[in-house]
């Protein structure tokens, strides 16, 4: 199938032209829209049904200043202990609070193992616990489609992956709300154009 064959598909054509957008227009996002997306979230499929994710939607200009700084600290800590040099470290640093603090809305993605299965031996209740990722991971995937259809950019980020414990602080939220990413939203003030390799470089057909 050729990328043109896909686009006759209105889904298809959701899913091919979205992309991570990092710049955003002013203009605020409606709570209402947010709540649209969320649903989209939330009818993911989920291991056992238990839907383990979690979302905290940040509006606040305080918050996202303050989060952006914990990370920021914490980024750089890491940083200088891995020797990168100061210059770098600054670039990133700065880079990343203001991805944060100029999107008009944050999507916090979180999991919860409170309702998963627990079991006897570690190799199953690690194997539960990535199936709980795996379920927010589809979760925030339909998120991200439904902005994108909505005519809202979007963009992933990983980083509260690493510092989950300067979140959970810097937002108030649960122990059991582990971080997994951060969304930024809001309506796109740049383009982007991506690729993909041929399906024949991913697949074997048995």
């Amino acid at each position: 199938m050729t990328i043109k064959d896909a686009l006759d598909t209105s889904l298809l054509q959701t899913i091919i032209s979205r992309r991570s957008i990092r710049r955003y227009s002013p203009q605020p996002v409606s709570r209402a829209l947010l709540a649209h997306l969320l649903t989209a979230a939330v009818w993911a499929p989920s291991a056992h049904n238990r839907q383990p994710w979690r979302f905290a939607v940040i509006y606040s200009d305080a918050y996202k200043q303050q989060l952006a700084r914990a990370m920021g600290e914490r980024l750089k800590t890491d940083l200088q202990a891995d020797g990168v040099p100061l210059e770098v470290i600054e670039r990133d640093v700065t880079r990343s609070y203001e991805r944060i603090t100029s999107a008009p809305v944050l999507v916090l993605v979180c999991l919860s193992m409170a309702d998963m299965d627990t079991y006897t031996d570690e190799q199953r209740n690690h194997n539960e616990y990535v199936m709980a990722v795996q379920s927010v991971a589809m979760a925030a995937q339909n998120l991200l489609l439904a902005a994108h259809e909505r005519g809202l950019g979007a963009c992933w980020m990983c980083a509260p992956l690493f510092v989950p414990n300067v979140v959970r602080r810097v937002l108030h939220l649960p122990d059991d709300w582990q971080p997994q990413g951060l969304i930024t939203l809001g309506y796109p003030a740049e383009q982007r154009e991506r690729s993909r390799r041929p399906i024949e470089e991913s697949v074997i057909w048995l």
